[in-house]
């Protein structure tokens, strides 16, 4: 029995005082050597179709005026947080996308790099985005000091909403799993169905999550060129 509702994301739990649940972040690599495979299987060429569509759609979100070949980054970022997504809805996986830890990891750098590439050489762009367009001179200092606070708090949203989604999911699956043993026949039966429902509902969360993720970081790239 669990002393702690939140202790299925404790990531403490280690083997000879070394925290090991931290390496089910790189058990997504497993999947890659099928990607070599002189014959492709189903699996590859499914991988192959969306990310040709994700490459394709990041191009058209960052715009002309992108480097050629930043679409990788964002699609890097999908891969590895849709992985993870996944594997953590496997029982005895630590799932390491639930934490600020690594999300933040994630959401911070890459909000910082664009932060620092669009004030050191496109200056002007950025102070023009401060205040959009149409906007009334009695009303721009209020609308710099909203559009600043909007900035700052974008790798705080970015990494609490994918922790959040993740959290919740799980809570609920473990919340409906322990009430199971004092349930009677018929009643379990229920309890079965809509764990498979919440499960189906949380694969397709594991791959809406990394989708918004990447997303929103292409369109906030997008606006420092």
């Amino acid at each position: 029995m669990m002393n702690n509702l939140f202790s299925i994301f404790d990531p403490t739990s280690s083997v000879m005082n070394l925290s090991l649940n931290w390496l089910s972040t790189f058990l997504g690599l497993l999947l890659l050597p099928l990607l070599y495979w002189l014959i492709p299987s189903r699996i590859s060429i499914t991988w192959y179709t969306i990310i040709h569509a994700l490459h394709t759609e990041f191009k058209t979100l960052i715009g002309p005026t992108g480097h050629n070949g930043s679409t990788f980054i964002f699609i890097s970022l999908f891969s590895l947080i849709l992985f993870n997504n996944f594997l953590g809805l496997f029982p005895y996986i630590f799932t390491s996308t639930s934490h600020l830890s690594l999300t933040l990891a994630l959401a911070l750098p890459l909000w910082l790099s664009f932060m620092l590439y669009g004030w050191i050489n496109h200056t002007t762009h950025m102070f023009a985005h401060m205040v959009p367009q149409g906007t009334p001179p009695v009303l721009m200092p209020f609308m710099v000091c909203i559009e600043t606070i909007s900035n700052i708090i974008r790798p705080g949203t970015l990494a609490v909403r994918l922790a959040a989604n993740m959290i919740a999911g799980h809570l609920l699956l473990t919340l409906l799993g322990n009430t199971g043993p004092s349930l009677v026949i018929s009643a379990l039966s229920i309890l079965l169905i809509a764990q498979m429902l919440l499960m189906t509902l949380e694969s397709a969360v594991a791959i809406i999550q990394s989708y918004v993720f990447a997303i929103l970081a292409t369109l906030y790239s997008s606006e420092v060129n």
